[in-house]
């Protein structure tokens, strides 16, 4: 009755074969096989793309956006990295570009208008300690960081890489994120 690991781990297909012959499909055009790399990644890569945005509809839309991307330069993916770890790489590009986009947008209207809108005081606090919002509240470069090494996993050379910075700027930011972090909590 005793079954060796050894003999079901054979009988098992391993994951990463299996997601490299999705991609290989996928490359030649299969659009089945990319809806199931899809279905697959679409869970983390809305996570990311939420906490990143904070606002669900823009996260929607930045992880769509991230997927046509992926579809599109599918044929220049090499496998040198894993796929999630790419398609990681190109939403995170994606927000990074909505916002760069918005804040030029912002700013052009402001011009426009002459004056900034007058924007609401912050609602108060709730009882308790609400580590999205205080994520939220963290400075962008920080936010970023916190998010990619802290939260999904990432190196610090990947994400330096996914956002275009140096390694040690993504280490000062991850420690000043943690350090921002803690302040809230004590306050």
């Amino acid at each position: 009755m005793g079954v060796s690991l050894a003999a079901v781990s054979m009988n098992e297909p391993d994951p990463r074969a299996i997601e490299k012959d999705l991609v290989v499909r996928a490359q030649q055009g299969e659009q089945a096989a990319f809806e199931t790399l899809y279905r697959q990644h679409i869970g983390r890569i809305y996570g990311l793309c939420l906490r990143m945005t904070g606002q669900p509809a823009l996260a929607d839309d930045c992880a769509q956006e991230a997927f046509i991307r992926a579809w599109q330069k599918l044929p220049e993916f090499r496998g040198q990295s894993a796929f999630g770890t790419w398609l990681h790489r190109i939403a995170v590009n994606q927000v990074l570009g909505h916002k760069r986009s918005s804040q030029r947008q912002g700013a052009h209207l402001e011009l426009l208008a002459g004056q900034s809108t007058g924007a609401s005081s912050p609602a108060p606090e709730t009882a308790g300690f609400d580590i999205e919002k205080a994520i939220a509240k963290l400075p962008e470069g920080a936010r970023d960081v916190l998010l990619l090494c802290g939260v999904g996993g990432f190196s610090h050379e990947e994400a330096s890489s996914m956002l275009g910075i140096a390694v040690g700027t993504s280490k000062a930011q991850l420690h000043r994120a943690r350090r921002l972090l803690k302040d809230q909590m004590d306050s």
